[in-house]
This record gives structure tokens, C-alpha cells and sequence, in this order.
């Protein structure tokens, strides 16, 4: 059976992409921090979809875990097919003013991580001839974003990432698509710092299982980029026609009212 590796299983896209990978017959790797709530979505997987989904209650922005978590599943005889790389986090408010540390973490997880991870496994699945990679960006990665600048700017750096990586193994086998979701209703905001009633109020926002059924099909479709919801489309196309510092300033006064 097919092996799919997720990070960040333990909420939001992450859980909807573990539950629809699980109903396509795909066994999983669960990885998160929290051992909690990894342990109750395997026992649920496991006994809804009757496959196999051992936890790794990890943090992948501790340096030198994704190579334990690489070696451990090479010592228990798993092959991963699949790697969905979706953890990561933000943190809103200006840079100067805000905890390094938690900016360090941010690029250790949202960049350095993902960045192993495909390293590690991607390497295995280029050597088998087959793979699937897809590393959840955001609408973030179209402009620069002040008040959340680091997160922007990873987001930026794991869609053109994965663009080039894609491009380097065409014809290999293995595939790459960046999704690129726009305001999802997760944790994510409250987990930043803003408030997520003013967000959604102004935004709208998306449910994350749909999020999460569109990265599954353009993952299965080889496609490079996955771009969710109509404005997320339209950012996508407004940062191609407007001038890159118009969108940073309209960015910026949204942002400012987002906490």
C-alpha cells in the first residue's frame, strides 16, 4: 500500500488532507507536535479507513529532526510516496517590534524544514522513479506582506521553491505543486496573534476540507501550482499587473487591520 507522509496532520488542512488521502487507500505518517491529538486522528483513521498511521509527535524546527524522522521511517521499512509538507505558522505584527526568536522559528519550520524534508525524501523517490511532493504555500507568496513580513516572505520562497524543484525533476517521475490557499478557516490567525472574526469578516474565508480536496487533485495531477478560491486568483493576478509596491501598501493597510 502507498505511504503518505503529512506534517502539521494535527489540525486544519492537514487533518482534511490525512482523511482524504486515508479514503484513497493511502497509509500515513502522521507528524506534529502534539502527541494528543496525533493519537486520536491515527486511531480515527485507522478505524475509519482500516489503514495504518503511526505518529511522530515531533518539532520539525528543532535541527536534525526531519533527518530522525527520515532515518526512523528508513529503519522500519517505509517508503513514502507521498509528502505533503503543510506545517508551518505566522506571527503578525511589525518585524522591529516583534520576538526574534519566533521569527527564527517561523524560517526553521515554514523554509528550512520543508526545505529537508524534500531533500530527504525527494531524493528516495527520484531513485524509485515515482513521487509526489506538495508544499502548502499561501496567497502569501504573491506579494510582500508588512506587519507579517518573515511569514510572507517564507510563503514566497516555498512556491518558487517548489516551482524550480518540479522543473529540475521533470521526467523523473516525481512531481511537485505548490498549493496556494487564501484566508481557510484554521487556527492559524488565532495562532498568529489576530483576531479571526475580524479576519474572516473582512477576507471571507475558505473551509479547509476544500482546500484540502484541491491540493489532493492537483497533487495526483502533477500540477505545479494550485491556486484556491476566486481571491486568491485575482491576488494572484493583481500582483502580476500592479506595481509591486502599490500591492505591498495595499497589503500593508489590510494587515494593519487584521489584528
Amino acid at each position: 500500500m502507498a505511504v503518505a507522509l503529512v506534517t502539521g496532520a494535527s489540525g486544519g488542512i492537514g487533518t482534511e488532507l490525512c482523511d482524504i488521502l486515508a479514503a484513497h487507500g493511502y497509509d500515513l505518517v502522521l507528524v506534529a507536535r502534539s502527541e494528543a491529538k496525533l493519537r486520536a486522528l491515527s486511531e480515527r483513521l485507522e478505524g475509519t479507513y482500516g489503514i495504518t498511521a503511526p505518529i511522530f509527535p515531533v518539532d520539525l524546527a528543532e535541527p536534525g529532526v526531519a533527518d530522525t524522522l527520515h532515518d526512523a521511517l528508513a529503519e522500519q521499512g517505509i517508503s513514502v510516496d507521498v509528502l505533503a509538507n503543510n506545517a508551518g505558522f505566522g506571527d503578525h505584527g511589525a518585524f522591529l517590534d516583534s520576538d526574534w526568536p519566533r521569527q527564527e522559528e517561523m524560517v526553521k519550520l515554514n523554509i528550512l524544514a520543508l526545505m529537508r524534508l524534500a531533500y530527504l525524501f525527494g531524493n528516495d523517490m527520484r531513485r524509485r522513479g515515482a513521487g509526489r511532493i506538495l508544499n502548502v504555500a499561501s496567497v502569501a507568496a504573491f506579494t510582500a506582506g508588512p506587519y507579517m513580513p518573515v511569514y510572507f516572505a517564507s510563503k514566497a520562497f516555498v512556491l518558487s521553491f517548489s516551482q524550480a524543484l518540479g522543473e529540475e525533476l521533470r521526467g523523473s517521475g516525481v512531481t511537485v505543486t505548490a498549493l496556494c490557499p487564501g484566508t481557510t478557516a484554521t487556527g492559524f490567525w488565532g495562532a498568529a496573534g489576530m483576531d479571526a472574526g475580524n479576519v474572516f469578516s473582512l477576507m471571507g474565508a475558505q473551509s479547509p476540507r476544500a482546500v484540502a480536496e484541491l491540493g489532493f487533485a492537483g497533487l495526483m495531477a502533477g500540477k505545479p501550482v494550485v491556486v484556491h478560491s476566486l481571491p486568491a486568483k485575482l491576488a494572484n493576478v493583481a500582483a502580476r499587473l500592479v506595481p509591486r509596491r502599490v500591492s505591498t501598501w495595499i497589503c500593508g493597510q489590510v494587515l494593519k487591520r487584521r489584528g
